[in-house]
């Protein structure tokens, strides 16, 4: 019965937008990643990159478009590590 009279717990935190409710994180991500792609399609000269021994040229968007994946999938390892320890300590 004490479980009936419980506060609702909070939801994490939406806009509406166009009578949609939308998460704050999502809009942020849509926001970052059209940046994102902005900024690499805008950039499309070449560059000289020196990878140790070798001297590569390479466009710049090729540049910026493999550091922004190799970006992603760093936060997505280190997310997912962080996400399993803390399932972890609950237990």
């Amino acid at each position: 019965m004490a479980a009936q009279n419980a506060p609702p717990q909070p939801g994490p935190s939406t806009l509406t937008v166009k009578g949609r409710d939308m998460r704050i994180r999502t809009l942020g991500f849509i926001v970052l990643a059209g940046l994102a792609i902005w900024f690499i399609a805008v950039n499309t000269g070449s560059v000289s990159i020196r990878l140790w021994i070798p001297t590569v040229t390479l466009p710049l968007w090729a540049v910026l478009t493999g550091t922004l994946l190799v970006g992603i999938a760093l936060g997505l390892i280190i997310s997912n590590r962080r996400r399993a320890a803390r399932r972890r300590a609950r237990r």
